[in-house]
């Protein structure tokens, strides 16, 4: 039976403050579980129903300092989705470092001002699928250790590095580099036209706002999805979390490349 403090715990990290201070994050989910288990990820706590845990192999949860058979009703009560699944588990956060020359010479994501937790999970899905490992986010992104972030990744950080920064830095170093910085903008040239990099910095921005005006100067390239129904009211953009997935393809597909 999980004690009323570990309880008290584990809702706390719902806070990003507690997050940041514990470094420690929750994933919920049997696939979720089971995938950071198998990746050897640091699962530091795991709390699940009889039947999941039996289903996992002796080497997975091996190395699990605590492990915790609940019943669903304790689920529901340290869970953050509305039904729960048959697995919940805290899991110490990755402490990796930016690595510039990496950023500048393959293709990477920034960031600017992205709020959206759902946006957020699928900009980095999207960017695992298309092996883009390096995404810089402005300070006022959204927390990537956002349980909702996690939910939407499903498992996608476990291959994609996301660091926060001040994006003019990035910027200024990607100018000094001759790098190029590709700026999604609804008056940008269609990017089906545009010859694309095999490198390069992809600048999403923000929901409603778009890029802020302080980072346009830094874009080399102003490209965007065209629209091809005739609508004229109803459909103005795409979510930015949809545009990234179209436009990660394009770039991997034009550039003739794979990532390394």
């Amino acid at each position: 039976m999980i004690s009323k403090n570990k309880i008290k715990f584990i809702v706390s990290l719902q806070k990003k403050k507690v997050r940041d201070d514990e470094r420690l994050f929750v994933i919920e989910g049997d696939k979720l579980v089971r995938e950071f288990l198998t990746s050897g990820a640091p699962v530091k706590m795991l709390y699940t129903k009889p039947e999941f845990l039996n289903s996992l192999a002796p080497e997975l949860v091996g190395p699990v300092k605590e492990v915790e058979n609940v019943s669903y009703e304790e689920l529901k009560q340290i869970s953050t989705l509305r039904t729960p699944h048959n697995a919940l588990a805290v899991v110490q956060m990755a402490e990796h470092e930016m690595n510039m020359s990496e950023i500048l010479n393959h293709f990477c994501v920034a960031l600017d001002f992205v709020q959206d937790p759902g946006n957020m999970g699928t900009i980095i899905r999207a960017a695992g699928w298309f092996g883009i490992r390096n995404i810089v986010c402005s300070a006022d992104c959204v927390d990537v250790y956002n349980p909702k972030v996690i939910q939407s990744s499903m498992g996608a950080l476990l291959h994609v590095n996301v660091f926060y920064d001040d994006l003019r830095k990035v910027l200024t170093a990607a100018a000094r580099n001759s790098v190029s910085v590709f700026g999604t903008m609804l008056e940008g040239k269609s990017i089906y036209d545009h010859k694309l990099d095999n490198k390069g910095i992809i600048l999403l921005g923000n929901e409603s706002k778009g890029i802020s005006d302080e980072l346009i100067p830094f874009i080399t390239e102003k490209i965007s999805i065209p629209k091809f129904s005739i609508a004229k009211e109803g459909i103005d953009s795409l979510n930015v979390g949809r545009a990234a997935s179209v436009v990660f393809s394009e770039f991997l597909r034009k550039s003739g490349t794979l990532p390394d």
